[in-house]
This record gives C-alpha cells, structure tokens and sequence, in this order.
C-alpha cells in the first residue's frame, strides 16, 4: 500500500505518544511518575457536567449547524466582551472539536504552497505540522530562557518577508509557561502594524496565569489589528475538559466562513452535548476555575525551586500554564552504564527507563537543551518525581 506522501512530512504527536506510553506501563503495574500529559488533574466542575445531563435527558442528542449552536457562539460572544472588551458577531466566530481543531481548519483555510507562517520557538508540537499539512513553510524564531522565551520585536522584523502568511503567538505558552505582558505586546503589535499578514493568538491557557499577572492578548492590546486577528481558545485547560473536545476561534467573517465550510467536510458540528457543556462553564460560576489556579500556582512554585535546586539544572519561573521547561544540557555527554546520554530524547528514555519518569523531550517543542515536565499531577506525584530524576542524574558519571 502506498500511503500519501503527506504522512511522511509529519510525526505522531510527541507529547500524547509520551503520555500514552507511561499509561501503558502502569497498566503493567509499573509505578510510573507521568509529566507528559498536558491537561488537568482536576474533575470537570459538577454545574458543568449537570449541564451535559440535562441535554441528554432533554434529548439535545442530534446534528447541530457544523460551526456551533447560536447559544454557544453567544456565550463565547459575551465571554470575549467580558474578559477582552472585543466585540465579535455569530458569522465571526467559528466552534470546532477542540482547539488544535480551530487550529488545523485556520491553516486548511489559510495557508497554501509559498506561504511562510512565523512561528517562536520553543513552540507547541502541533503548529509546525499543521502548516506542512497546509502546503506552508514554518519560520522560527528562537528564544531561550535569558529571554524568558519571548520573541522581541527586532526578531519578528527580521523573520518577516515577502511571503510571510501569518505570526502565530502562544501565550502563555506550552511548552515553557512563558507569557507576554501587555507593554510587550504592544510592541510586537507595533511591528505587526507595519506589515500586511494576520496574527493567530492561541489563548488556550489564557486563565492560568500567575504571580499577578494580568492576560491579554494582541488584539486586546491593540485594537487596530483586531480585523486581521484569530482568537482560539477552548474549554479544555480552564474547565478541566480535555475530553469534551469543544475549542473555538474568533476572527474575520470571511475566514471564520472558510473554516466552518472545512469543517463541514470533515468532523460536522462538534458534540452537541458537550457544546451544551461549555455553555454552562463559559457562563456559570467560575470558583472552580479559581481554585484550580491557587493550585497549579503552589504546584508551580515547588516544582521550579526542586529542579532548580538541582546540580546542573535550570529552569525558568513559569508564569502561566501548567508546565516548566528546565534545561538539562549539561548532563548530555555523561552516561550510566556505559551508555552516553546525547540529547534530550536519550535523557528522556533513560529517565522512563532507569527512574520510572516520563517526560517530553525538548528537541519535540524545537529546543533540544530542554525537557517539558506538566505539574497538571498531584503534588504527591510532584515530589516523587523530582526526587527520581534528581537520584537519576546523581547516577550519571
């Protein structure tokens, strides 16, 4: 069987394989500590699992229009007047089946062969792949943490071309937790301002933010781009969701159109239960969402300080998200048993192996000096963990 040479352009998601192999293994019965999986610990509120029930028993169970229920778009219409003071209509905004849905009908819409797609780097898994899938060139720009992993506005102007299709900003971000402050997406908006292409804003982690800091987004912060900006976002990581797979984008009537048509060719409408869902946690009460943010933050505290209190390692003070991205270059080149530990997949296959922890490797977000760790797990499973890898990096000669 010959296979579309679009499939060899790609890889399986690095982040879900990691996650599903540590899953294997204690199905084995194997005490596996798992950092790899990128969503909450937490339940689903109860209002917002009642809300699902109550569709059910009132037989809300058929097809819906394929880019999501007018009560739905209203909610997200209300949601993004409340939090963001941008105003957006039913024909701007477009429902889908989770947001790396939203993500992938934006790049099927949008990009074709020669368009370039600037994306920072470290970056989530997906963004790269997508634009391939699209027929599009990704363009990165790399950060580290003497940057706190921000892009500077001389750094886009310089990635920025002829060809240049769209910027896509993550923020705060996975997988470093990373997030720009207001003054400085002013900035990256004034170089935006300057040159004709759009801005996808993937604010999915947009209530988990810390240490006091205040979220925006660019469109926000600069109201002349709002026309040429694609909000996405989703109820997954606030509303401890991952499962009920509804994510939505926000942006231009032309292209919100062109992304629903997509859709309606691939998935149909997303779950209509589930839309019923997130109607209830986008405009119920929001104390659970509060709750889990005290949470991650303690979470988020210890697990910077252990790792960064061991020998060799560093890592940067997330403040938003729920994961850290520690650098643990300089235990490449020293090996256990013999075998030398070269990269960061070889560190993360030795950890898995020989400390029973699972974690991502760097080198899928596009930095190889770096591992991602989720602190979306007990603080139990916290400590245990880095007390693994602590002993497993002692063991390394």
């Amino acid at each position: 069987m010959k296979l579309a040479d679009r499939v060899n352009k790609i890889q399986p998601s690095p982040t879900l394989a990691i996650d599903a192999k540590a899953k294997a293994l204690k199905a084995q019965g194997v005490d596996v500590v798992g950092f790899g999986a990128g969503e909450p610990d937490f339940d689903t509120p109860a209002n917002i699992k009642d809300a699902a029930k109550k569709a059910i028993d009132a037989g809300f169970t058929k097809y819906t229009p394929v880019g999501g229920t007018d009560e739905l778009k209203d909610a997200i219409i209300a949601k993004m007047k409340r939090d963001h003071g941008l105003e957006y209509s039913r024909d701007e905004i477009s429902v889908a089946c989770g947001a790396k849905h939203s993500l992938y009908n934006i790049s099927q819409a949008l990009i074709q062969e020669g368009d370039e797609v600037i994306i920072p780097a470290p970056y989530w898994v997906s963004y790269p792949d997508q634009v391939v899938l699209a027929g599009g060139t990704p363009v990165f720009i790399e950060t580290d943490e003497t940057t706190e992993f921000k892009i500077t506005p001389e750094q886009l102007e310089k990635a920025i071309t002829s060809k240049t299709k769209a910027l896509l900003l993550n923020s705060p971000c996975n997988p470093t937790g990373s997030s720009y402050t207001i003054d400085e997406l002013k900035a990256i908006g004034r170089v935006c301002l300057k040159h004709d292409f759009l801005i996808i804003s993937d604010d999915i982690y947009e209530r988990l933010v810390y240490d006091g800091l205040k979220f925006a987004n660019i469109a926000q912060v600069t109201p002349e781009l709002q026309p040429r900006t694609i909000l996405v976002n989703g109820v997954s990581k606030t509303y401890a969701m991952t499962g009920w797979r509804i994510g939505y984008a926000c942006g231009p009537k032309e292209l919100m159109g062109a992304i629903t048509k997509m859709q309606s060719q691939s998935t149909s409408n997303p779950t209509s239960i589930a839309q019923k869902a997130a109607v209830e946690a986008l405009n119920g009460p929001q104390d659970a969402v509060a709750a889990m943010v005290v949470e991650f933050e303690k979470r988020r505290t210890y697990i910077v300080e252990r790792l960064n209190a061991i020998p060799g390692v560093t890592c940067f003070k997330s403040t938003g998200a729920f994961y850290v991205f520690p650098n643990f270059s300089t235990v490449y080149g020293k090996s256990f048993n013999g075998k030398k530990i070269n990269n960061s997949t070889e560190f993360a296959a030795y950890l898995l192996e020989e400390a029973k922890v699972a974690l991502v490797p760097g080198v899928a977000f596009g930095a190889d000096k770096y591992a991602r760790l989720s602190y979306a797990i007990s603080m139990e499973n916290i400590k245990k963990g880095v007390d693994r890898i602590e002993a497993a990096i002692k063991n390394l000669i």
